[in-house]
């Protein structure tokens, strides 16, 4: 039978302990199995793989059918921006400490043959588009698949906002900050602030806000599609910013807005076919067994 992927494409980070190891062993397992690969250019700068091309992050799809992350989340995030830019299915191997999203063990690395074989499942995980402006001018978009997060420059600074969903006023909060959260992102910064948990399957939104003043600001969960605009007090002094995905801060200006929707586009994620949502959630957060 012929392989359900023939060129696969390894992206790993520097920073996870034991990506180096595994990756090469991920190479042999796929050159035994006559698989076409390609290295994302910063893991060829890792492993110093001379027999194998690199290729930009941002052109992998004009190479590759299926790319393999191995690391932790934070690994499959850095990757899923382009990922689903290029309509890319991907699928981890899990060298992190949680491994929410890639669930194949090192140790399991046969695995990848069911996944070969197309003895898989597909699951489509939506990602958020955000921008920032002040007034009409936009300053920038970024995406995110867990979350975005509004918070101040300086820890001991509150910020001051309103919140309207589809153009229609919620609240205005004096809190230390906001995270607007997919159902991915609902195990990652979200849960250690109290929120719920969502599962994948959920076409909804998580608005969690951080430390508010008033103890009786909760989470509200809405529609995916549902327009979300963060507008910052006239007299806001925490010079705000927005985090997504946990990346580089990015300043919202004086009365600026930020503006949170759907993306068009979606992740691919790969799992094998007796994943078991319920099974990870118990497992990484050590929930009692029966």
């Amino acid at each position: 039978m012929p392989a359900a992927f023939k060129s696969i494409a390894l992206i790993g980070r520097a920073q996870t302990e034991g990506v180096t190891t595994t990756l090469n062993a991920l190479i042999g397992f796929l050159k035994e199995r006559n698989i076409n690969i390609v290295l994302e250019e910063e893991t060829a700068q890792l492993i110093k793989r001379d027999d194998l091309p690199a290729v930009n992050r941002d052109k992998l799809g004009g190479n590759c059918d299926l790319i393999i992350v191995v690391g932790g989340d934070g690994s499959l995030l850095n990757a899923a921006h382009a990922a689903a830019d290029q309509n890319l299915p991907v699928v981890g191997i899990n060298r992190g400490s949680l491994g929410f999203l890639t669930d194949i063990c090192p140790d399991d690395i046969e695995d990848i043959d069911k996944i070969l074989a197309g003895d898989y499942t597909e699951e489509q995980r939506f990602l958020l588009k955000a921008r920032i402006s002040n007034g009409s001018n936009q300053v920038v978009e970024k995406i995110a698949l867990n979350d975005v997060v509004l918070l101040p420059s300086e820890i001991n600074r509150m910020i001051e906002f309103s919140v309207f969903i589809d153009n229609q006023f919620v609240c205005t909060h004096r809190a230390d900050g906001m995270i607007v959260a997919t159902p991915t992102g609902s195990t990652a910064h979200a849960l250690s602030g109290g929120g719920p948990i969502l599962h994948p399957r959920l076409d909804a939104l998580m608005l969690l806000p951080m430390f508010p003043h008033t103890l009786s600001s909760r989470p509200i969960v809405v529609t995916c599609d549902s327009h979300i605009e963060l507008v910052m007090a006239e007299h806001c002094k925490a010079a705000p910013n927005i985090s997504c995905d946990g990346k580089k801060l990015i300043p919202i200006p004086d009365c600026g807005k930020v503006s949170i929707k759907k993306h068009t586009n979606s992740l691919r994620l790969i799992h094998l076919k007796d994943y078991n949502y319920y099974e990870t959630l118990r497992g990484k957060l050590h929930w009692e067994l029966k």
